[in-house]
Order: structure tokens, then C-alpha cells, then sequence
């Protein structure tokens, strides 16, 4: 059979490789780090064994992710993804809300006022109708759209940033509309169970161990191997999977410009108490810097996410711990009362790229000009903005290519 050398362990790579081995194709996948996952990794906690091996930012699915389902099917880790139908919102002070994702679901909620929900109810039935109509949402931010519907502040502020800048990582000014059109379109006018949420119930590292690889015995797995330049690996046909900023670099002879991109950073914020602190299994929280808060241990082991942390990267570590606990206490009053143990602050600048408007155009597909090197990663033409999902889509793209320039076509993705 063909064989195909892919650079890049991340979830891009990774789906690439799960894909064409399971073609039959033999498949070398470089990896420059210890361990596979690219920006969904797990390691061990800085400071001592007692913590055990964590994430390094809280990564969230969506059962409309149909084919970062599938990758998972094909390594048989699916029944490791606890899926959720409630979302907990908290105000400052405490006061919850129950939300089901629903096309009306958000009526009920007590933190919207009367004016706030008609004019959400107003925007989702335009959404709904402009959705296949409007030729304009690469070239407008979702802002400006939600402004030309009157949104108010508090619905601007409670519902769509709350939803849309933890799905897509950018701020509502920076966001390209149909980015966010997508999510509210999957989420709300899908399939019922569409807007679920799934959470690894393991460290996403043992998604993808080497044990999950004996399913796919001509698929070869090397770690601390990282690639200078791809195409002189000796192989059938070569997939580039790293980020975008690194692409140009192992690939010379596409000449990419990736100057049109930009980061959109994230940062991760770990604490573990002296005493159970959270009692919910994850909230998101409102009015404030930390977006979401995720109860990984028995209420005592706590992880903070802040998705688009411009605002976070000059800070100090103290200073972000102290901003976090702060906050925290704000929304679980146990905070107040317990003694933090250890805190760890993962600050990813480079977490994902910025979907911002105009950049549609420009994302490169997964077929080049060299007819045996393709390119996958979620920065790529996979109509999706940089999330799980998009970044398995964008290792079956690349697995399509391949396949057919093998001629042996196959379909990976699923619709």
C-alpha cells in the first residue's frame, strides 16, 4: 500500500492519520513534543504527583461534532465523552439558572429581562432566515450584526458573548458574522440533542494513547521527532498538520502567506482547594473575566477557562490567580472560606487563530500545487472556525485528497 508521512501530532494530524490507516494506507506521523493532542494535551501537573496529570486547558465538545465523534469512534474512546443537556449560568452573587439549549429555551432564564428575550427571540428567527440568504457574514463581525438588530447591552453582554466567545475563541468585534451564525445555527436549529455538551470524562491524553493506536497497527506513532522540512522524509505522500505559523517552515515550496492570520489566545486556570468549593459540575459565569469553571475533583480541584484572554497575557501569574480567586468567591462563596493548595495558569497566546471577517477567503484548502503534499490543521478550508471539530474535518479533507491522489478515493467526513 501507498504510504503517507504526516508532520504534526494535534488533533489534525492525528484524524489524518486515523483516516488513512484505517484506508490501509502505511502511515508515519512526526510529533516534535512527548505527547499527542496539540493544543487538547494532557501532561503532568507542575509541582508533585498529588495532582496527578491534567489538561492543559478545559476543552469542550458539542454532539453536533460529528466527526471529532467519529475520530473518537475510530480509536474506541467515544464512551469516555460525558455529554451534559443542562448548562448552568450564575450571576455575581450566586443567583443559578438551568439553561437547555433550545430555539426558546433561553425565555425562562431570570437573568434576561422581558425586553432582552423578545429582541433574542427577533435576532434567532433573522438568523434563521438570513443563514443561506446573506452573501455579507465573512465581511461583517458578528457585533456589527447584533447591533443591526437592536440587541440590547445585557442581551449582547449575558447571551451571545457568553455562547459565541467560548465556541469560536474571539470577541464579538473581531469575530467574522458567519462564524457565529454557524454555532447558533447547529445549536439551536439542528438536530434536539445537537447543542449537548461533551466532556472527557479521562485526560484527554488517553484519548489518543498508544494503546489506542494498536487498532491501527500501520499507523507509527514517534514522539520528540519534530520535522525541518517534510518533503524529505522519503514517503508516497506527506501531510502538513502544524499550525499556521509553522507551516511555511516545514514546507518551503508551497510559498505560504500566512500573513493574514492572527492568534486569538486562551488561558487555563488551575486551582486545587483544601475543601470541596463547587458543588455543579461546570457553570459559566456572567459579568466577569472568567467565562467557565469546571469542577474536576470533587468540588476541590477547580479549572477556570478564558477564552480570547487578551486582557490576561501581561498579567503576572499572581495577578491572575488573585483575579481568579476573586472572581470565584464571587460565585461560590465556599471560595472565601478554603485555603488554595496549588494553583497552576496555562497562558496559551497562541491557542487558535482569530476568525475574524475577510479570512474566509484566504484559508488555504487541503490540496496544493505539489501534488503528493497536502495541508490540514483548523486554520485550513474547513468552513469551521478553529475548534475540535474543525481540525478532525481538516485531517479527513487532507485524508480525502490523499486517497484520490492515490487514486483510491475515499469519503472521510461526515456531513
Amino acid at each position: 500500500m501507498p504510504s503517507a508521512i504526516i508532520a504534526g501530532g494535534g488533533l489534525a494530524g492525528l484524524a489524518a492519520a486515523a483516516a488513512l490507516g484505517g484506508a490501509g494506507f502505511d502511515v508515519e506521523l512526526y510529533e516534535a513534543r512527548p505527547f499527542l493532542g496539540g493544543r487538547a494535551a494532557s501532561y503532568p501537573a507542575p509541582g508533585g504527583s498529588e495532582t496527578g496529570i491534567i489538561d492543559n486547558c478545559q476543552h469542550v465538545l458539542m454532539a453536533c461534532f460529528v466527526n471529532l465523534l467519529d475520530f473518537y469512534d475510530r480509536l474506541g474512546v467515544r464512551d469516555r465523552i460525558r455529554f451534559y443537556r443542562e448548562f448552568n449560568f450564575v450571576e455575581p452573587g450566586g443567583r443559578r439558572s438551568a439553561f437547555k439549549a433550545g430555539a426558546l429555551s433561553f425565555v425562562g432564564l431570570p437573568f434576561l429581562g422581558a425586553g432582552d428575550k423578545l429582541g433574542i427571540m427577533r435576532a434567532l428567527a433573522a438568523l434563521d432566515r438570513e443563514y443561506a440568504r446573506r452573501t455579507d457574514l465573512d465581511s461583517i463581525t458578528m457585533l456589527g450584526w447584533l447591533c443591526e438588530k437592536r440587541q440590547s447591552r445585557r442581551a449582547i453582554d449575558r447571551f451571545w458573548r457568553q455562547v459565541l466567545v467560548s465556541a469560536i475563541n474571539e470577541e464579538l468585534d473581531r469575530m467574522a458574522a458567519r462564524h457565529g451564525f454557524m454555532v447558533f445555527k447547529l445549536a439551536f436549529f439542528s438536530k434536539r440533542n445537537a447543542s449537548d455538551m461533551g466532556l472527557s470524562a479521562v485526560p484527554l491524553g488517553e484519548l489518543y494513547s498508544a494503546e489506542r493506536w494498536t487498532r491501527l497497527p500501520n499507523v507509527r506513532i514517534h514522539l520528540r521527532a519534530p520535522v525541518e522540512r517534510l518533503c524529505a522524509i522519503p514517503g508516497d505522500y506527506h501531510v502538513c498538520a502544524v499550525p499556521f505559523d509553522r507551516a511555511a517552515a516545514l514546507v518551503p515550496e508551497l510559498n505560504l502567506d500566512v500573513s493574514v492570520f492572527e492568534h486569538s489566545p486562551i488561558t487555563g486556570i488551575h486551582l486545587w482547594f483544601d475543601r470541596p468549593v463547587m458543588d455543579l459540575p461546570h457553570a459559566t459565569l456572567l459579568d466577569r473575566t472568567i467565562q467557565w469553571a469546571f469542577n474536576k475533583g470533587e468540588g476541590r480541584y477547580v479549572q477556570l477557562v478564558v477564552s480570547a484572554s487578551r486582557s490576561l497575557l501581561e498579567k503576572s501569574r499572581n495577578d491572575v490567580i488573585a483575579l481568579a480567586l476573586r472572581e470565584l468567591a464571587e460565585f461560590f462563596p465556599k471560595v472565601a472560606g478554603a485555603r488554595l493548595e496549588k494553583a497552576h495558569v496555562v497562558k496559551e497566546a497562541r491557542a487558535t487563530f482569530s476568525a475574524r471577517p475577510g479570512l474566509e477567503a484566504v484559508r488555504p484548502s487541503a490540496r496544493t500545487a505539489v501534488p503528493n503534499l497536502f495541508l490540514a490543521g483548523d486554520w485550513t478550508r474547513t468552513g469551521w472556525p478553529a475548534t475540535m471539530e474543525g481540525a478532525v474535518r481538516s485531517g479527513y479533507l487532507a485524508a480525502e485528497a490523499v486517497t484520490e491522489a492515490a487514486g483510491q478515493a475515499r469519503k472521510f467526513v461526515r456531513p
